[in-house]
């Protein structure tokens, strides 16, 4: 193999392990913790014609020291409720969480009346970093 060949096969493949490199040693941040949703206007009245709506996920992925705090504005006309809190119209609701674990909570904004919050703990190592930013990447469609 000649040395302009070489280099053609060598120089993408330095930039694939470069950016491994780089995914797993760089420790996680972001500058805001909140993963804020909106219930947006006319989503009760939508539901209440038969419209099917899913206006939020029916599951919450959150990680703990990275995106911790769940954030719901419900923009609608009439009040919504999540777990135990009635959220008026134009109100938001903040939740933080400590723990990592799984939640479920009663909402009035999804047509099954569950939601679940998924909280991982923060990744510390560097496999667990890469593996953090993939499987964010893969459902977000953006590069934590």
């Amino acid at each position: 193999m000649t040395a302009g060949r070489w280099a053609w096969v060598c120089a993408p493949a330095a930039v694939v392990l470069a950016a491994t490199l780089w995914a797993a040693l760089t420790p996680v941040k972001v500058g805001v913790r909140d993963e804020i949703f909106e219930i947006p206007k006319g989503t009760w009245a939508r539901r209440m014609a038969g419209d099917k709506v899913e206006i939020l996920p029916s599951t919450i992925r959150l990680t703990l020291g990275v995106r911790d705090t769940l954030v719901l504005v419900n923009q609608d006309e009439v009040p919504q409720t999540f777990g135990p809190v009635l959220m008026m119209p134009g109100q938001s609701f903040r939740l933080p969480f400590g723990v990592a674990s799984s939640y479920q909570f009663a909402c009035t904004a999804h047509a099954s009346g569950q939601m679940t919050v998924i909280v991982d703990a923060m990744p510390v190592s560097a496999w667990g970093r890469l593996l953090w930013r993939v499987g964010r990447f893969m459902r977000s469609g953006r590069w934590p």
